[in-house]
């Protein structure tokens, strides 16, 4: 997914609510489009915490009629130095990449795309799809990854059933369940179900920061209630987590992993280190697409040693790529915690 605002910030915002060391991220509502949009609720990055683990972006949408709403409609688009992470619970995206990748994400299958030193990519709503809903999250790469080749991953995990839940395992490790797709630094992806009235234990690992989304039902996190599609943050210390369902039917996302401890400038679509390197980004995008005049580079390659053109090619016939968004008047600052 492409952040589609036309001034896309790169300052953090306020958390919310704290009980006993969580923390309520309010999500905000983000339009996706024109007229005809499907609005996103963001809860990363936020101003005083843009990260969890690696995750940097988290935007949950849905249920949406796609009639009403026009569905996933985000045509070629850039990324660097990230990996994509795209979740759904109802609906199908059709994705489609410059290092020729095309895959179709279902409910229950998760899709990586891993950007490295750059690629391009789109995704559609499906025609079928009638109802979209899902998460679109990002993972920021560490230095000694964020140049790699651009690839791609598909995988369904087998759900780990307990009385009353049910746990899928998209990334990483939990409940004795492991996904084999490749991440770049100690990370955690599930979705959980609870059936009213019901609870799930989870072990935890100290190492770890996490964060509970909730996409619906009523959830309580050892006894303190969160908010519908808010985030909760939970620092490194904890070991275990109960995870409670009240009177409606509970479906969550768990995500985590161990403090990202590197700087990251992140803006727009581009996560790099250097605000130079970021401006570098766009302006090889707007040349490459022909949004804006510059000369190729001189031997066939960037200065990073990327290939040109840095965020490859599409087959003709496809919609027209976005441009990125005007700079702001004033020096990018980078993410921490």
């Amino acid at each position: 997914m492409s952040d589609l605002q036309t001034a896309p910030d790169a300052v953090m915002c306020e958390a919310g609510d704290s009980c006993d060391g969580v923390i309520f991220l309010e999500p905000r509502e983000v339009p996706l489009g024109g007229p005809r949009h499907m609005n996103v609720r963001r809860t990363l990055p936020q101003r005083n915490r843009s990260l969890i683990g690696a995750w940097c972006f988290l935007d949950h949408y849905g249920p949406d009629r796609v009639s009403a709403s026009g569905g996933m409609n985000v045509p070629r688009h850039p990324h660097t130095g990230l990996q994509t992470v795209s979740w759904l619970f109802t609906g199908a995206i059709e994705h489609k990449d410059s290092a020729g990748y095309q895959a179709v994400v279902k409910p229950g299958e998760v899709n990586l795309m891993t950007a490295g030193r750059g690629i391009s990519h789109s995704e559609f709503s499906t025609p079928e799809t009638d109802t979209l809903h899902g998460a679109q999250l990002w993972l920021a790469l560490p230095d000694a990854a964020r140049q790699m080749e651009p690839t791609f991953e598909h995988y369904e995990p087998e759900p780990v059933t307990g009385e009353g839940t049910e746990l899928r395992v998209f990334l990483g490790s939990l409940a004795g369940s492991t996904s084999p797709v490749t991440t770049h630094h100690p990370t955690l992806g599930a979705e959980i179900l609870i059936e009213a009235g019901q609870e799930i234990v989870l072990d935890l690992d100290p190492s770890f920061e996490y964060g509970i989304l909730l996409d619906a039902g009523d959830l309580s996190l050892d006894d303190t209630e969160l908010p519908k599609d808010h985030l909760a943050y939970l620092p490194t210390g904890r070991d275990g987590l109960v995870l409670s369902a009240g009177a409606e039917s509970v479906r969550a996302l768990v995500i985590g992993g161990t403090p990202f401890e590197e700087k990251i400038i992140m803006w727009w679509n581009f996560v790099g280190r250097e605000h130079e390197e970021v401006i570098a980004y766009r302006a090889a995008w707007q040349a490459e697409i022909g949004a804006e005049p510059a000369p190729a580079p001189a031997g066939g390659s960037y200065d990073d040693g990327a290939p040109y053109p840095r965020f490859g090619t599409f087959p003709e016939g496809e919609p027209d790529a976005l441009p990125a968004p005007v700079l702001p008047n004033a020096r990018l600052r980078s993410r921490e915690q």
